[in-house]
């Protein structure tokens, strides 16, 4: 029995699109404090992995276990869903999604936005969320920006209160679908600092990344998907060091390249 059990644990997963076959069967662990990042060309299969994880999409086969709970599924292929509701509302609030596009309620001051799901998914203190908020607020590097709204915050900054939103909700790992590709390269280094920071505390995280030095930099563990399957993974060492599959050769020198 080892002293780190997984976080979270994919076993022969796959998603298809109507005939397009996305994923054919990826098993993916994440134990707590690992930064699993996973990499490979657009349309291999990493933001639609990452959304399984946090069942955002239904899967047809293949096991999708958090914290040592399997989920339950009703139906059978193309109708298999959840089957309890309750259960996914437990697993994806303990698993904080970042996406790429921020999703930021424009309505809503920062602070508003990141104290909104504590309050009324978690049903927390609304003092207490609020100390929370700000606290991440801050750490994130934007604490005096509470009262801005998200159109009067730069990419980088916006991207910044959607990770702080996420830490608001003491998730037990976080989710990363591509947070850097929407922004001009400063802004960029902006959000690649604070995903440095959280990883150094050892935080659960598993990230779709275009950015290689990023992942070369923070993972424990790289997954290089193409075509749907798991083509190599290893250390950011072997991966980015001492690559075997010629596909990943390729991948990687292509993105060095561009």
């Amino acid at each position: 029995m080892t002293d780190n059990p997984p976080v979270i644990q994919i076993k022969d997963l796959h998603k298809a699109f109507g005939q397009l076959e996305v994923l054919k069967g990826v098993d993916i662990t994440a134990r707590r404090g690992d930064v699993v990042s996973l990499i490979g060309s657009s349309g291999s299969g990493k933001s639609t992995l990452l959304r399984c994880c946090n069942l955002l999409e239904d899967s047809q086969q293949g096991e999708i276990i958090f914290n040592g709970e399997p989920v339950h599924w009703v139906g059978q292929g193309s109708n298999r869903r959840p089957a309890d509701p309750k259960q996914v509302l437990r697993i994806r609030t303990n698993l904080s999604m970042v996406f790429q596009q921020f999703n930021l309620w424009a309505h809503m001051t920062i602070l508003q936005n990141v104290m909104e799901a504590p309050l009324h998914v978690l049903g927390r203190d609304r003092r207490e969320v609020e100390d929370s908020a700000r606290r991440y607020l801050d750490k994130v590097g934007i604490g005096d920006k509470c009262d801005n709204y998200p159109a009067q915050l730069s990419g980088g900054q916006q991207q910044r209160a959607a990770i702080a939103r996420g830490l608001c909700m003491e998730p037990q790992a976080l989710l990363f679908d591509e947070p850097t590709s929407a922004l001009d390269p400063e802004l960029e280094q902006e959000v690649i600092r604070v995903i440095k920071d959280l990883a150094a505390e050892g935080r659960t995280m598993i990230i779709v990344t275009h950015d290689m030095k990023m992942a070369a930099d923070i993972s424990s563990h790289v997954v290089f998907l193409h075509q749907g399957l798991i083509e190599e993974e290893g250390s950011a060492e072997e991966i980015f060091g001492a690559a075997r599959s010629e596909r990943l050769r390729g991948f990687l020198s292509a993105t060095q390249a561009a």
